[in-house]
């Protein structure tokens, strides 16, 4: 009997040991999981508070696409759309080099077109260059070029949306003023736009204005030229062997001028297509009335006299 109390208080004692360790080990796992999440929530701030001070901040562009986002959708105007171009002659206003600048009249306040966006193809366009082919600085004032689509804008635009891999067909103008004068933004200003192929700009002192930028092709205005286009009459579309049409809208010319209205570009330096063309047979914009034209510029900006330095 005692043997027998004796056995099962060894056994009982057994299972009391193993309980107890089975505990205390069930303890320091625990303990051990609890500091190792610990580290790891410590490693993790740390890791990630190092990765945002090494790292470089996501910007995120807060304008719309060089405005073409928009798909004949109305947006906001843009005062400086031709200004950024002319830069250069700016800077030469505020240095006081130059007395005259061009400021837009109440007219022009007045006077509130419809605006509108269309995507060019990245390979219809590209960047304007400081130097041509052979490395030679140039300095071109800007000019403007008026064109007009041959058939519909929507057609134009269809075409500059193409990828054109041909570096002959490539294609595009900075603006397109449509028959009922809505003004739909393309190319941005400082890019330059592929509106003239071999093409010259002679100006009043007879001198003949041309940059090559591709080795490949002729040299053109394209470099410091701001294209714009005006919608063709449905009577001209796709007759290329005709000289005159019907011409264009009153709405066209005065959005046309809005648009000019805003640069700094002189009205000598404002030309066409058919003058800056080297034997490619342009002749556009047929009917084209500048006494028309000019008479609403004129309405729309005015020069405005600045003192020169004294210095």
């Amino acid at each position: 009997m005692q043997r027998l109390i004796c056995h099962e208080l060894i056994v009982r004692g057994a299972k009391d040991w193993t309980t107890r360790v089975g505990i205390i080990f069930l303890m320091l796992t625990t303990l051990i999981i609890v500091i190792f999440t610990g580290v790891a929530r410590e490693q993790y701030k740390q890791n990630a508070l190092t990765s945002s001070e090494t790292s470089p901040a996501i910007v995120v562009n807060p304008y719309p696409k060089q405005l073409l986002q928009a798909q004949a959708k109305t947006i906001k105007p843009q005062s400086v759309q031709i200004q950024n171009f002319s830069q250069s002659l700016i800077e030469r206003i505020k240095q006081k080099k130059v007395v005259k600048k061009y400021v837009t009249t109440d007219k022009f306040s007045k006077y509130q077109p419809k605006l509108a966006a269309a995507q060019v193809h990245p390979s219809n366009y590209g960047e304007r260059f400081s130097r041509d082919t052979k490395g030679m600085a140039v300095s071109n004032q800007p000019i403007i070029v008026l064109h007009e689509t041959t058939y519909s804008a929507r057609s134009a635009i269809n075409y500059f949306q193409n990828h054109n891999v041909d570096e002959d067909i490539q294609a595009s103008y900075h603006a397109i003023i449509a028959r009922d004068g809505t003004v739909i933004y393309l190319v941005p200003p400082d890019k330059r736009a592929f509106g003239a192929g071999n093409s010259v700009f002679k100006n009043t002192d007879g001198t003949i204005e041309t940059v090559q930028t591709n080795p490949k092709l002729a040299p053109s205005v394209n470099n410091f030229a701001y294209h714009v286009s005006l919608e063709t009459p449905p009577d001209g579309w796709g007759k290329r062997d005709i000289r005159e049409h019907s011409g264009y809208t009153q709405e066209q010319y005065n959005s046309l001028a809005w648009l000019i209205a805003q640069s700094q570009v002189p009205d000598e330096r404002i030309t066409t297509h058919r003058a800056v063309d080297v034997a490619n047979g342009k002749v556009d914009p047929l009917s084209f009335d500048f006494d028309r034209f000019f008479k609403k510029l004129h309405s729309f900006r005015k020069l405005h006299s600045i003192a020169q330095s004294q210095s």
